[in-house]
């Protein structure tokens, strides 16, 4: 490269191209979603959704990359009575510009196209959308086609830095699906309910694997009728489960093992932390275990190690057995702290703690008098840490209303114990708000048991999805989380088989000379620009 090119390289870069906004619906410069060009989205685009009377019948993959400063936004934007966007799955087409597998499996599709070019997507955010019925037929790549089983209202393949936020994921397999190729992923401030297939326990209401998931501020209803999935299945490293509200499914969460090397090998997949959630378990929801943690692939040198189960508010209204957890094996252990147990229709000796396995550790939680260890034969242990209470009423403020607060005589109040060291890095400092709404909880010591304190201020402010930033999950080869690998079901272009990552956009020059000059590269480079032609914006309406 000559020296006035280099030159001229190096003064254009402080030069950003202008982010782009496109519109789609009534009255906007697009009609359809298949209009925007996915294909050509750069950082900092923004596509907003208008919603309209009639659901948009269609289906897109997004496979490009934003930076951390400039994310790739899809923004659904409410009509005069608030409501969202509806896209539907059943007979949606597809932009014939875009060409991606594995489109059977989801209504939006997140990494693995071969339009736009394969990379490792990044920095995306999906929001206020209302999306459902990954189901039945649809018209894509290869014409006529038909969704499989387990697809999903979103389905992440591969991906970093990816936030899911007030969004409605409805009526379809599975409701949100993460392949162990996605990493640092938020979901927030989202319904999710209805999904699952009749008589099936392998769709559920999410189902991910990911290197650094946090679930913060959403309502998982429950599945659809005879559905026998779980309401959130989870295989992650790193999962952080915060401040939902969890109702129904055959378990409320079932935290499992992953079927990733990589996943297995990050630290973080020694801990799984859950707290301040409301977890709900309704008379006749299949199993009666809450929460089952360790495994279910059988091996067993794989499965998880440590829960930290703490500052839950658990409402069981089955009149039979309640389980609060089950270990899969003797090698997991569950720390469960300051939290309120409730079998509301029942006697506390409806109660058991764990099912045999493992070691479950508890201290200052609620409950009704009675509660036995297990129901079965106890193999593992079950140690009493001190400080558990037990009472006929824990002191809410209307349990057949399901207001979970503290009345002002709560049992609960200040009545907590100190926390395991390990959890120093996740304080409870949120408290969830019906619905998909969070307020900060006011700081006491000692701590109110339960998912519920004291509001401190009204808030609207979310606190940090993550706990520490994770390495990438890398270029291994993605799979489903358990249920088979993802497979090009289409035409068998070569380039359907490639998932290396390019190298991200906003990558640094090895050069080291970008900033030599600055102060007066933006002058001199908008001379070069002017006499050489160079300048341009994008233009949206071209997918410029």
């Amino acid at each position: 490269m000559n020296l006035s090119r280099a030159a001229l390289l190096v003064l254009l870069q402080p030069l950003a191209v202008q982010a782009a906004d496109y519109r789609v619906g009534p009255d906007q410069q697009y009609t359809r979603l298949g209009d925007v060009p996915w294909e050509s989205l750069e950082p900092g685009d923004t596509v907003f959704v208008h919603a309209r009377p009639t659901p948009y019948a269609e289906k897109w993959v997004l496979g490009r990359r934003g930076t951390a400063a400039a994310p790739i936004t899809v923004r659904g934007v409410k009509d005069a009575q608030g409501n969202l966007p509806v896209i539907v799955g059943e007979n949606a087409t597809t932009r014939s510009q875009l060409n991606y597998w594995g489109e059977e499996r989801g209504i939006l599709k997140i990494g693995g196209s071969n339009r736009p070019a394969d990379t490792l997507p990044a920095h995306l955010v999906v929001e206020n959308l209302h999306l459902r019925r990954a189901r039945g037929a649809f018209t894509g790549r290869n014409g006529a086609s038909t969704y499989l089983d387990n697809a999903a209202a979103i389905f992440i393949e591969k991906g970093e830095h990816i936030t899911i936020r007030g969004c409605v994921l409805e009526d379809s397999g599975n409701g949100l699906f993460i392949a162990n190729q996605a990493s640092n992923v938020t979901v927030e401030h989202s319904h999710i309910l209805g999904n699952g297939n009749p008589g099936s326990i392998y769709e559920h209401n999410t189902y991910t694997e990911a290197l650094g998931l946090t679930y913060q501020f959403n309502r998982f209803g429950p599945l659809c009728s005879g559905c026998p999935g779980n309401n959130l299945k989870d295989r992650s490293a790193g999962s952080v489960i915060r401040y939902n509200w969890i109702e129904g499914g055959n378990r409320q969460l079932d935290l499992v093992d992953s079927s990733s090397g990589t996943l297995r090998a990050a630290p973080s997949y020694a801990r799984t932390f859950v707290y301040g959630n409301v977890l709900l378990e309704p008379e006749g929801a299949g199993n009666r275990q809450i929460v089952h943690f360790g495994g279910d692939s059988g091996t067993t040198a794989n499965y998880r190690g440590t829960l930290y189960f703490f500052h839950n508010t658990v409402v069981s209204s089955r009149t039979d057995r309640t389980t609060l957890l089950r270990l899969s094996h003797q090698n997991q252990t569950a720390h469960v702290t300051n939290n309120v147990v409730l079998v509301a229709a029942a006697n506390g000796n409806t109660l058991s703690l764990t099912d045999e396995a493992g070691t479950l550790r508890h201290g200052g939680n609620w409950y009704k008098p009675g509660y036995v260890s297990t129901f079965g034969t106890l193999t593992g242990a079950v140690v009493d840490a001190g400080g558990n209470l037990t009472g006929t009423d824990p002191g809410f403020i209307n349990l057949a209303g399901q207001d979970f607060r503290l009345a002002a005589a709560s049992a609960l109040r200040s009545q907590a114990v100190t926390l395991p060291a390990e959890t120093s890095s996740e304080p409870v400092t949120w408290q969830y708000v019906k619905h998909t709404a969070g307020e900060p909880r006011a700081q006491v010591s000692p701590a109110h048991i339960g998912a519920y304190g004291d509001a401190s201020e009204p808030g609207t402010e979310t606190p940090d999805a993550g706990t520490g930033t994770e390495p990438d999950a890398g270029p291994g080869t993605p799979t489903d989380a358990g249920t088979g690998t993802p497979t090009d079901a289409g035409t068998g272009t070569p380039s359907d088989a490639g998932t290396t990552p390019q190298q991200p956009d906003d990558a640094e020059s090895s050069g080291g000379c970008a900033a030599a000059g600055a102060s007066f590269a933006g002058p001199l480079a908008f001379a070069l620009l002017g006499v050489l032609g160079l300048r341009r914006r994008r233009n949206p309406a071209r997918g410029q």
